[in-house]
Protein backbone atom coordinates (compact mmCIF):
# COMPACT_ATOMS: atom_id res chain seq x y z
CA UNK A 1 0.00 0.00 0.00
CA UNK A 2 1.10 3.56 -0.50
CA UNK A 3 -0.24 6.90 0.65
CA UNK A 4 -0.81 10.12 -1.32
CA UNK A 5 2.91 10.92 -1.16
CA UNK A 6 3.84 7.51 -2.54
CA UNK A 7 5.31 6.30 0.75
CA UNK A 8 5.19 2.52 0.80
CA UNK A 9 3.79 0.59 3.74
CA UNK A 10 3.91 -3.05 4.65
CA UNK A 11 1.13 -4.93 6.43
CA UNK A 12 1.73 -8.05 8.48
CA UNK A 13 -0.06 -10.33 10.95
CA UNK A 14 1.12 -11.33 14.39
CA UNK A 15 -0.06 -13.83 16.99
CA UNK A 16 2.06 -12.24 19.71
CA UNK A 17 -0.17 -11.51 22.71
CA UNK A 18 1.98 -8.70 24.08
CA UNK A 19 -0.10 -5.95 22.51
CA UNK A 20 0.03 -2.49 24.05
CA UNK A 21 -3.41 -2.26 25.68
CA UNK A 22 -3.62 1.49 25.12
CA UNK A 23 -2.98 0.99 21.40
CA UNK A 24 -5.63 -1.74 21.31
CA UNK A 25 -8.08 0.53 23.13
CA UNK A 26 -7.36 3.30 20.63
CA UNK A 27 -8.18 0.89 17.78
CA UNK A 28 -11.43 -0.05 19.54
CA UNK A 29 -12.25 3.64 20.02
CA UNK A 30 -11.70 4.23 16.30
CA UNK A 31 -14.48 1.74 15.43
CA UNK A 32 -16.85 3.19 18.02
CA UNK A 33 -16.74 0.50 20.69
CA UNK A 34 -17.49 1.34 24.31
CA UNK A 35 -14.50 1.62 26.62
CA UNK A 36 -13.62 -1.50 28.58
CA UNK A 37 -11.51 -1.73 31.73
CA UNK A 38 -7.91 -2.47 30.68
CA UNK A 39 -7.51 -5.10 33.41
CA UNK A 40 -10.39 -7.04 31.87
CA UNK A 41 -9.05 -6.62 28.34
CA UNK A 42 -5.67 -7.97 29.55
CA UNK A 43 -7.40 -10.94 31.17
CA UNK A 44 -9.44 -11.63 28.01
CA UNK A 45 -6.23 -11.66 25.93
CA UNK A 46 -4.47 -13.94 28.40
CA UNK A 47 -7.34 -16.44 28.34
CA UNK A 48 -7.97 -16.35 24.59
CA UNK A 49 -7.04 -19.40 22.57
CA UNK A 50 -5.70 -17.22 19.77
CA UNK A 51 -4.97 -13.53 19.34
CA UNK A 52 -4.28 -12.07 15.89
CA UNK A 53 -3.21 -8.51 15.27
CA UNK A 54 -2.63 -6.71 11.98
CA UNK A 55 0.07 -4.06 11.73
CA UNK A 56 1.03 -1.39 9.25
CA UNK A 57 4.72 -0.52 9.02
CA UNK A 58 5.61 2.73 7.26
CA UNK A 59 9.27 3.64 7.58
CA UNK A 60 10.10 3.26 11.27
CA UNK A 61 6.48 3.67 12.37
CA UNK A 62 4.41 0.64 13.28
CA UNK A 63 0.74 0.86 14.19
CA UNK A 64 -2.06 -1.53 15.04
CA UNK A 65 -4.68 -1.47 12.28
CA UNK A 66 -6.61 -4.69 12.93
CA UNK A 67 -7.38 -7.19 15.64
CA UNK A 68 -9.34 -10.36 16.34
CA UNK A 69 -9.26 -13.09 18.95
CA UNK A 70 -10.83 -16.49 19.51
CA UNK A 71 -11.72 -18.59 22.52
CA UNK A 72 -11.87 -22.35 22.21
CA UNK A 73 -12.33 -25.73 23.87
CA UNK A 74 -9.07 -26.63 22.06
CA UNK A 75 -10.66 -29.56 20.26
CA UNK A 76 -13.93 -28.93 18.43
CA UNK A 77 -15.16 -25.35 18.83
CA UNK A 78 -13.89 -21.80 18.67
CA UNK A 79 -15.71 -18.49 18.91
CA UNK A 80 -14.34 -15.35 17.28
CA UNK A 81 -14.49 -12.09 19.25
CA UNK A 82 -13.48 -8.46 18.96
CA UNK A 83 -12.85 -8.19 15.21
CA UNK A 84 -11.83 -4.61 14.40
CA UNK A 85 -10.20 -2.89 11.43
CA UNK A 86 -9.24 0.77 11.70
CA UNK A 87 -11.85 2.74 9.66
CA UNK A 88 -9.38 4.20 7.15
CA UNK A 89 -8.33 0.62 6.26
CA UNK A 90 -11.87 -0.76 5.88
CA UNK A 91 -13.16 -1.64 2.43
CA UNK A 92 -9.70 -2.75 1.20
CA UNK A 93 -9.99 -6.48 1.87
CA UNK A 94 -8.03 -6.33 5.12
CA UNK A 95 -10.92 -7.50 7.31
CA UNK A 96 -11.34 -10.48 5.01
CA UNK A 97 -7.59 -11.14 5.14
CA UNK A 98 -7.59 -10.94 8.96
CA UNK A 99 -10.51 -13.35 9.26
CA UNK A 100 -9.03 -15.72 6.66
CA UNK A 101 -5.76 -15.76 8.59
CA UNK A 102 -7.53 -16.48 11.88
CA UNK A 103 -9.73 -19.19 10.37
CA UNK A 104 -6.79 -20.89 8.67
CA UNK A 105 -4.87 -20.94 11.98
CA UNK A 106 -7.89 -22.45 13.76
CA UNK A 107 -8.39 -25.03 11.00
CA UNK A 108 -4.69 -25.94 11.18
CA UNK A 109 -5.35 -26.77 14.84
CA UNK A 110 -8.16 -29.08 13.64
CA UNK A 111 -10.95 -26.89 15.01
CA UNK A 112 -13.90 -27.32 12.67
CA UNK A 113 -16.79 -25.46 14.33
CA UNK A 114 -16.09 -21.71 14.27
CA UNK A 115 -18.78 -19.35 15.50
CA UNK A 116 -19.14 -15.63 16.11
CA UNK A 117 -21.71 -13.05 17.09
CA UNK A 118 -22.27 -10.32 14.50
CA UNK A 119 -23.92 -6.95 14.83
CA UNK A 120 -26.62 -6.43 12.16
CA UNK A 121 -24.47 -4.03 10.10
CA UNK A 122 -21.69 -6.65 9.60
CA UNK A 123 -23.78 -9.78 8.97
CA UNK A 124 -23.31 -9.39 5.20
CA UNK A 125 -19.52 -9.12 5.64
CA UNK A 126 -19.34 -12.38 7.62
CA UNK A 127 -21.77 -14.05 5.21
CA UNK A 128 -19.29 -13.26 2.44
CA UNK A 129 -16.68 -15.22 4.41
CA UNK A 130 -18.90 -18.29 4.57
CA UNK A 131 -20.54 -17.75 7.95
CA UNK A 132 -24.22 -18.74 8.05
CA UNK A 133 -27.03 -18.10 10.45
CA UNK A 134 -27.30 -21.40 12.31
CA UNK A 135 -28.53 -23.83 9.63
CA UNK A 136 -30.26 -25.90 12.31
CA UNK A 137 -32.17 -22.86 13.50
CA UNK A 138 -30.66 -22.91 16.98
CA UNK A 139 -30.92 -19.50 18.57
CA UNK A 140 -28.23 -18.27 20.90
CA UNK A 141 -29.32 -17.58 24.44
CA UNK A 142 -27.71 -15.17 26.84
CA UNK A 143 -27.72 -14.76 30.59
CA UNK A 144 -26.93 -11.36 32.07
CA UNK A 145 -26.93 -10.37 35.73
CA UNK A 146 -29.85 -8.20 36.82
Amino acid sequence: MSDRLGTQSRIYFSTDRSIDLYELEELCDSVGWARRPLRKVRKALEHSYMVVSMWEVRGTRKRLIGFARATSDCAFNATVWDVAIRPEFQGKGLGKALMSYLISKLRRDDISNITLFADPHVVKFYGGLGFLADPEGIKGMFWYPN
